[in-house]
């Protein structure tokens, strides 16, 4: 079996990123594999579902160790998730494997990702402005019943009909419904309630995809070291910092899913962590506009 140094870095830096966010894996991982190395896109989304059975549950580890995942929350997300998930591959059967109904679909994920990082950056922006960055804070919310295995029921059928959103999709479905929750434990409960989805999806995957071990086990050795880095770093790094990094995870899936191609898709993404660190720049340091006014 041969191992791919770049596929396993590039899947070291995805890890990352999932640990850190609990979002972004499919939607970045499988467009690399096919855009960057060549693999073909059945083999890319088999073999990245059955590396992401080994990747998601170690993330998922140490949220639990670190006590930032709602168990309460993922019964009932996983509860609508699970059985929506098989409706949502029995739909995509009886479309016949359209591939512009599923394309319309892809379309429409990435259009409410887009509008959900927007409206994540416009809270965080509201929050600090109003001094209530809840630093630190994990709020051990109480689940509402109906409306979590709704959002399970929503993620699921995506997740069947698409092969992706498991975690960016039910992350910004979190965020909305309960918007008291810490970030940490907004991470930890979507990488948990993502395991149970991704082992069903994988074992699809086993039985009727095309798995190729070389590329699995390169993305395995990348990311699973990876993805307990950005976990320990999750559930350390305060919220402020956290949350801008989950925006810009779920903005970045939310343009692959419109059909940004990958050149245009780094030069966005350049831009935004310019403009992001010279926004940050201004507010640490006003230019001393302050002082200037003072004298």
């Amino acid at each position: 079996m041969h191992i791919d140094p770049f596929i396993v870095l590039g899947s070291a830096i995805v890890g990352l990123l999932v640990g850190m966010t609990g979002a972004g894996g499919g939607a970045l991982m499988t467009p690399m594999l096919i855009l960057l190395f060549g693999v073909t896109p059945s083999t890319a989304i088999s073999s990245d579902l059955v590396a992401a059975v080994v990747m998601r549950p170690l993330g998922a580890l140490v949220h639990l160790r670190a006590g930032t995942v709602n168990l309460r929350l993922v019964k009932w997300m996983v509860l609508g998730s699970v059985p929506s998930a098989f409706l949502g591959a029995y739909l995509l059967r009886l479309m016949g494997h359209a591939k512009t109904a599923q394309h319309n679909i892809e379309v429409a994920l990435g259009a409410a990702l887009l509008l959900g990082a927007g409206a994540m950056v416009v809270r965080f922006a509201l929050d600090r402005r109003r001094g209530q960055a809840r630093e630190g804070v994990v709020h051990d919310v109480m689940p509402r019943p109906l409306r979590t295995v709704a959002i399970g029921v929503a993620g699921g059928v995506i997740v069947g009909l698409t092969s992706v959103g498991s975690g960016s999709l039910m992350i910004v479905l979190l965020l909305f419904a309960y918007p008291m929750i810490g970030a940490k434990q907004l991470v930890g409960t979507d990488l948990t309630q993502a395991v149970p989805l991704t082992l069903a999806a994988a074992l699809g995957a086993l039985l009727f995809g095309h798995v190729e071990l070389a590329v699995t086990g390169s993305l395995i050795i990348g990311s699973v070291p990876a993805v307990v880095v950005g976990s320990l770093l999750s559930s350390s790094v305060p919220d402020r910092y956290v949350r801008p990094a989950i925006a810009f995870v779920i903005f970045a899936s939310g343009l692959k899913y419109v059909g940004v191609d990958t050149t245009a898709l780094g030069w966005i993404l350049c831009g935004v962590l310019l403009g992001a660190g010279a926004l940050w720049l201004a507010q640490a340091h006003p230019w001393r506009t302050e002082e200037a006014t003072a004298e």
